[in-house]
């Protein structure tokens, strides 16, 4: 039987610190939780990289950081919004080369109004209108993440239709953009909107996938519980896992970080990951 997949956590630094042992009994991967406010990234976060530096130090895991995605809309068609994406997404790839980060998430721009409505729009092509959107939002980002060696991975939010995010990341024609499948958000929208289920989404990623949220829920809100707390069926997601041309990162994104250790004891007692 080949080794169990490594799952990695996403966290705070003051999560961190709260408990080293995260850190200690494998090389897992992390994604910070510190840098996305407008807040943060507009003021002086370095001090907060230097203290997340000094924590990891002698850290054998991957590192990338969340995104910036309060209020930030990606496909925004107004010029100054687009202005201002792009200089939150600029400041946040300063984060991640300060802390030499090789990932980082953002949000879909696709909404459940997106999927039961751009094909009313005749006029023009309402899909190819977004992905211009996006672009203007990103392209800056994705020609600067190339040459830090920075991957964009394009999380599912409110998308119903589990291939669309994949068009978009086609589009760029860039090493730098990827896909991220979050479970949580997944089983939600299978919940609310007979989107298809969590497999299914990271089935249909493909060779696209380079990151997942792996958090549980019960399909009626965005829960973010541990591993076993909710509904969702995780052997069939691994399956999905297993199925996939290289394994993606693996992170747990949970509201409350003391259910990680919890959720690592249950994925290991399911013979599906460590």
């Amino acid at each position: 039987m080949s080794e169990l997949p490594l799952v990695g956590l996403a966290a705070q630094i003051s999560d961190l610190h709260a408990n080293p042992a995260l850190l200690r009994d494998e090389p897992r991967d992390i994604e910070l939780h510190d840098f996305f406010m407008a807040d943060v990234l507009a003021g002086d976060w370095r001090p907060l990289a230097e203290q997340a530096r000094n924590l990891l130090r002698g850290h054998a895991g991957r590192l990338g950081i969340h995104g910036p995605f309060w209020g930030l809309d990606i496909s925004s068609p107004d010029p100054e919004v687009q202005a201002i994406v792009a200089r939150r997404m600029d400041q946040a790839l300063d984060v991640c080369a300060c802390l030499e980060a090789s990932q980082m998430v953002i949000h879909s721009p696709y909404t459940l109004w997106d999927h039961h409505t751009l094909d009313h729009f005749a006029w023009r092509s309402a899909y190819d209108w977004i992905i211009a959107n996006c672009h203007a939002c990103l392209r800056p980002a994705v020609e600067r993440a190339e040459a830090l060696g920075v991957t964009l991975v394009i999380e599912n939010v409110q998308d119903k239709d589990p291939d669309i995010r994949a068009d978009l990341v086609r589009s760029f024609g860039s090493h730098a953009v990827a896909l991220s499948v979050d479970t949580g958000h997944a089983h939600f929208m299978n919940g609310i909107a007979h989107a298809p289920p969590v497999d299914f989404f990271i089935r249909r990623a493909g060779d696209l996938l380079q990151h997942v949220h792996l958090h549980d829920g019960d399909g009626c809100a965005d829960r973010h519980w541990p591993i076993g707390d909710g509904s969702i069926p995780w052997k069939a997601v691994f399956r999905a896992l297993g199925e996939a041309p290289k394994m993606p990162r693996l992170i747990l994104e949970l509201s409350d970080k003391a259910g990680i250790p919890a959720s690592i004891a249950r994925l290991q007692e399911l013979g599906l990951a460590r």
